[in-house]
């Protein structure tokens, strides 16, 4: 079964940036779009930013953090990890921030827990 580990999640003060990192037990990693996405207490979980490695782009759904999220993936293999930075951190991006890819059975993680205080 495939395991993808988040982790950089925390308590920070709003204003300050965190770099979530997404680990897969398996060659996920190669898959061609990687996707985060996060959960607010009692909300759905929402897609915030995703990449395609084929056209190397990336993308930002979410308007209320546009500017604020650079998605990314190193390059070396199929199990390179998936980041997620996060700039500008406000108490209302606090969350649950899950990765997963694209795949015919999407694999998810238990995600990480962001809290941001102001």
């Amino acid at each position: 079964q495939v395991q993808l580990v988040e982790s950089g999640g925390g308590l920070v003060q709003a204003g300050k940036s965190l770099k979530l990192d997404c680990q897969s037990s398996d060659t996920s990693g190669a898959r061609d779009t990687a996707v985060w996405y996060r959960q607010a207490p009692g909300g759905k979980r929402n897609l915030v930013a995703f990449h395609i490695r084929s056209s190397d782009t990336a993308h930002y759904p979410d308007s209320s953090m546009k500017g604020r999220l650079t998605i990314s993936r190193a390059n070396d293999g199929a199990k390179a990890p998936l980041y997620l930075e996060i700039q500008g951190l406000r108490p209302e991006d606090t969350a649950v921030y899950f990765c997963t890819y694209v795949a015919p059975v999407a694999p998810w993680g238990q995600g990480t827990h962001v809290t941001v205080v102001s």
